[in-house]
């Protein structure tokens, strides 16, 4: 007998699925907090004014949705209720495309590190090893669970194959065009999208890579179009490709 429960975005789930969102937030949040550091610096500890902590055992303002440190009000972090609005419409996005429990399991637990991951990126234009190695390696073995328990092992070894394949992609492209290519940042993350939208099969991948490009396009003629950028400028490419990636999974449900 497989393991086929699904879970759809019911008036009892829904409630109970946005509530669980907004109780993992001050962890999200912290994690942006600790990672938009620059490179070189391990991590954030403290606030940038005054030094107060940052904890989650000392939850003060500094990671609750105001985003301002306790001690001396100074803003730490993503801006205020950016960090929950992300949270709930990962939630959402979930309850929407429905389906098999683990998978779902497994989208929820990429859609986890991808939210932080955003915006690390978005501030300091870096894709940390400590948060892009956990969403991958949980995703790929919740889904050679997944294979287990009801699929059989070809949509898991499909996925393998499409992160494996997306991360070398960009991995060489890094290689080949320098600071005009993907950073090594972005090629671990490629692996994780991957495998989250090889599982569903390639036309998920395909789809989900032109909509990447697609948002990172438009964004940068606004930018350009605006005089918030020049054409020297450097665009971060992970928040679009952290974006589209959910955007595609709501097509698979």
């Amino acid at each position: 007998m497989g393991f086929d429960m699904t879970v759809t975005g019911s008036r009892r789930t829904a409630p109970r699925s946005l509530l669980a969102a907004l109780a993992v937030t001050p962890a999200l949040r912290l994690a942006a907090v600790r990672h938009s550091v620059p490179v070189g610096v391990t991590t954030r500890l403290g606030c940038d004014a005054c030094g107060a902590p940052i904890s989650l055992t000392q939850a003060g303002p500094a990671i609750g949705p105001r985003a301002r440190c306790g001690g001396c009000g100074a803003r730490v972090g993503p801006p205020p209720g950016t960090v929950e609005v992300a949270a709930l419409a990962a939630a959402l996005m979930l309850l929407l495309a429905g389906g098999p429990v683990i998978e779902l399991v497994a989208a929820a637990w990429w859609l986890g590190w991808a939210v932080p991951l955003a915006f690390v990126d978005a501030a300091v234009h870096r894709l940390p090893d400590r948060l892009t190695g956990p969403a991958t390696l949980g995703t790929w073995l919740l889904f050679g669970l997944a294979a287990t328990l009801d699929t059989g092992y070809a949509p898991w070894l499909r996925a393998t194959a499409a992160g494996l394949g997306l991360g070398l992609l960009f991995a060489t492209s890094t290689l080949l065009l320098g600071r005009r290519g993907f950073g090594l940042g972005d090629a671990k993350l490629a692996v994780g999208v991957g495998l989250l939208l090889g599982w569903h099969g390639w036309p998920f991948l395909v789809l989900g890579l032109l909509l990447a490009f697609t948002l990172a396009a438009v964004t940068a003629l606004a930018l350009l179009a605006t005089g918030r950028a020049r054409w020297s400028s450097h665009l971060p490419f992970g928040p679009f490709l952290l974006l589209a990636t959910p955007a595609t999974l709501l097509l698979t449900g």
